[in-house]
C-alpha cells in the first residue's frame, strides 16, 4: 500500500496540470444595475404609486357595485342616497329641523367627487317667525366656503309686502350669496288666485329693495297646478324626489332640483334635503348676487 502511494506521488509530480481557462470579466449579465433597483423602489414606494393602485382598485370596486343600477342614477352609500350624476354642483337646504350643524364636517364630507357646495338656510316665515337657528348658520356655513341663500317660507293667506319687509329686516343680501328665496308649498285655504297676488308682491318688493330678482321654491305638482305660466321670469327651485329625471319641460327656468329628502350628511345628526344645481361653474357663478 506504501509503494503505490508513492508512485501515485511520483506521477502526480511529472504530469503537467490543465490550466482552467482565465475568468472573464463580467459586463453586467444578469445582474440588476443597482440604479435600476432603486428606481423601482422610488416607484413602489412613492405615495403617488399607491395613490393611482388605490384609485383604480375603487374605481372597479364601485363598477362592481354599480351593476344593475341606472348608470345615470346610483348610490352613494356615505350620503345614503342615489344621486343624478349628470349634475356636478351639489347643495343642500337647512332649518331648525337640523339642530345645530358642523359645518366644517359638512364641507369637508365628498364620495366620488360629490361634495356640499351651496346651502338654502331658512330665515323667516309668515309675519312674525324666525328661524331660531338662522344667525348661526348664516354665520357659519360661509366660512366654510359654502355659498348660501336665505329663503323665506311664504303664507298666501298673508300680506305679500309685509312678508317681504319681515324677510329684510333680517336678511341682509350681499355680494356673493344665492338670490333669496320665496318658498310657496301650499295654498292655505285661500284661491289660487289671491296666493299669486300676494306671492307676486311679496317678490316685486324684493327686487325693488334689493336689485335681485327672487328665487321661487315650489313642488313640482303645486307649480303645474298653480304657478306655471304665471312667473316665468323668475328662476325656479323645484321639489322632486327620488326620480332620476326632474319630471318638468325643459324649457322652463328650473336652475335647482330637489331631488332627495333623505340624505345623511356629516355633521347633521338629522336627514337632510339634497339639492343640485343644473348648470355648470360658469352658470352658477352667474346666478351669485353681484
Amino acid at each position: 500500500m506504501a509503494a503505490q502511494k508513492r508512485t501515485s506521488v511520483t506521477k502526480s509530480k511529472t504530469t503537467p496540470k490543465k490550466k482552467a481557462p482565465a475568468k472573464r470579466k463580467s459586463s453586467g449579465g444578469i445582474k440588476t444595475p443597482w440604479k435600476l433597483i432603486i428606481g423601482l423602489l422610488l416607484i413602489l414606494l412613492s405615495p403617488f404609486y399607491y395613490g393611482y393602485v388605490v384609485k383604480a382598485f375603487t374605481s372597479t370596486w364601485q363598477w362592481i357595485k354599480d351593476i344593475g343600477e341606472d348608470p345615470h342614477y346610483r348610490t352613494y352609500k356615505s350620503f345614503n342616497i342615489r344621486i343624478p350624476n349628470k349634475y356636478h354642483i351639489h347643495g343642500i337646504d337647512v332649518s331648525y329641523a337640523q339642530g345645530k350643524i358642523d359645518w366644517q364636517r359638512v364641507k369637508n364630507m365628498e364620495e366620488d367627487s360629490v361634495r356640499i357646495s351651496f346651502a338654502f338656510i331658512k330665515a323667516t316665515e309668515g309675519l312674525i317667525t324666525v328661524d331660531p337657528y338662522f344667525k348661526r348658520n348664516w354665520r357659519e356655513a360661509p366660512k366654510m366656503g359654502i355659498v348660501c341663500g336665505a329663503y323665506h317660507f311664504f303664507h298666501p293667506e298673508k300680506n305679500g309686502v309685509w312678508q317681504a319687509r319681515f324677510f329684510l329686516q333680517n336678511v341682509t343680501v350681499e355680494k356673493g350669496d344665492l338670490p333669496p328665496v320665496a318658498d310657496v308649498e301650499k295654498l292655505y285655504g285661500v284661491k289660487p288666485e289671491v296666493m299669486r297676488k300676494e306671492l307676486k308682491a311679496y317678490l316685486g318688493h324684493i327686487y325693488a329693495q334689493t336689485g335681485v330678482r327672487p328665487i321661487i321654491y315650489t313642488g313640482l305638482s303645486f307649480y303645474a297646478d298653480y304657478l306655471a305660466g304665471y312667473f316665468d321670469e323668475y328662476k325656479l327651485w323645484i321639489a322632486n324626489y327620488h326620480q332620476p329625471h326632474l319630471q318638468i319641460a325643459e324649457k322652463s327656468n328650473w336652475q335647482f332640483w330637489q331631488h332627495s329628502d333623505i340624505a345623511r350628511i356629516n355633521g347633521i345628526g338629522h336627514t337632510v334635503d339634497f339639492d343640485a344645481f343644473r348648470g355648470d361653474s360658469l352658470a352658477f357663478q352667474k346666478m351669485l348676487v353681484h
